[in-house]
């Protein structure tokens, strides 16, 4: 049977819409919070852990909001991203986050026109399309970051 990675990541905003982004250690592009879903993890389960050791944020996450279908690039094989809603955060409370100093540099709140200089244009797209399905009710299903259908 086929194989395809998946990951899930969280959407945490402000009340401005500006998303929060976390500076990696060990690469040179900008992500949200999350990661690699492990054997024998779902999806939800693996953004609920991810927020913990990456930030230090419990709490219960919201609704899926993006399914995005990630063809091959590079050395990286196809998979399946999911994308949660994990609420907001007011901007004071960026700086109380406890970040995992071994994964993660920074993190602070953008817009995604903003960040986009920061991170992959499929992340951007990607994250786009969580804010536009997070404000019509939908779940987006992207292909590479961009919405279909």
């Amino acid at each position: 049977m086929a194989r395809k990675r998946m990951a899930a990541g969280v959407l945490i905003r402000d009340g401005a819409d500006r998303v929060l982004w976390v500076e990696p250690t060990y690469k040179p592009v900008w992500e949200i919070p999350g990661g690699n879903v492990e054997a024998d993890e779902s999806p939800w389960d693996c953004a609920v852990r991810e927020v913990v050791e990456e930030i230090g944020l419990h709490r219960p996450l919201g609704r899926l909001l993006v399914v995005d279908h990630v063809r091959p690039h590079g050395p990286m094989p196809e998979g399946v991203m999911f994308v949660f809603d994990g609420g907001t955060l007011e901007p004071s409370e960026v700086d109380g986050l406890v970040l995992d100093a071994r994964e993660l540099r920074s993190a602070a709140l953008l817009s995604v026109a903003d960040a986009r200089a920061l991170v992959t244009p499929r992340l951007a797209d990607r994250m786009a399309a969580a804010l536009a399905a997070l404000h019509d009710g939908s779940t987006a299903l992207c292909d590479d970051g961009v919405r279909v259908g």
